[in-house]
């Protein structure tokens, strides 16, 4: 498989910044009615009830072009993007820093979890009402949350799309996050299959690194 443009893709991805838009398959409407004040409460019982979660996940980059793949979370701070068969980039998260790995290349890139919006959805302790804001949907179904740190623009904005759900944690399904980059990359994370506060082993944040006379160091 040609892979021209899919590190700068999934470097884009790696950035997790949002715009207000819908994930997929849920229509976002306009402004028609105020979410309720304790919203972001509700998102934040959620993510302090998540303590892990599996997925099946679509990425969509700007120009429409999509990779399939699976993600394990287990907060705080660990995450894995598992990218299809055939396309040799990793993106982990140890609890500290995100890493990208190109194993096509032999390159890898990594910079702090604190330094990016994805950091909201790794760390549940966060208080989201310093950072975030509910985004009108006119469903009573879904929230959309949009986060950002207003006095670091270069670090991105995310916004996260939850649904109702009540055999979810806290009453809440992650179904997705659009990212936005300081260069207004737009990349979209859409979830399927989704399990929460299942066994993961920290095994799963580990990686092999590909440079030379650096071989199998540890995630």
């Amino acid at each position: 498989m040609k892979l021209t443009n899919i590190s700068h893709r999934l470097t884009c991805a790696a950035a997790w910044a949002l715009v207000p838009v819908c994930a997929a398959g849920i229509a976002v409407t306009a402004p028609a009615t105020a979410q309720s004040a304790n919203a972001l409460s509700s998102v934040q019982t959620h993510l302090k009830s998540t303590s892990s979660m599996t997925a099946d996940f679509v990425q969509t980059d700007r120009n429409g072009q999509r990779l399939n793949g699976t993600l394990t979370l287990k907060r705080p701070g660990k995450i894995r993007f598992q990218y299809q068969k055939g396309i040799p980039l990793l993106i982990v998260g140890d609890g500290s820093r995100l890493t990208m790995i190109d194993y096509e290349v032999k390159q890898v890139q990594s910079w702090p979890v604190k330094n990016s919006p994805l950091g909201a959805l790794l760390d549940p302790d966060r208080d989201l009402s310093k950072y975030a804001k509910v985004v009108p949907t006119g469903n009573n179904g879904v929230l959309s949350v949009e986060i950002k740190d207003p006095k670091r623009p270069e670090y991105g904005t995310i916004t996260m799309v939850l649904v109702r759900d009540g055999a979810a944690p806290g009453g809440l399904r992650l179904h997705g996050w659009v990212a936005l980059d300081s260069q207004n990359n737009r990349t979209r994370i859409d979830l399927s299959n989704q399990k929460f506060n299942v066994a993961v082993a920290d095994s799963n944040f580990r990686w092999t690194d590909p440079r030379p006379n650096r071989r199998g160091r540890p995630g």
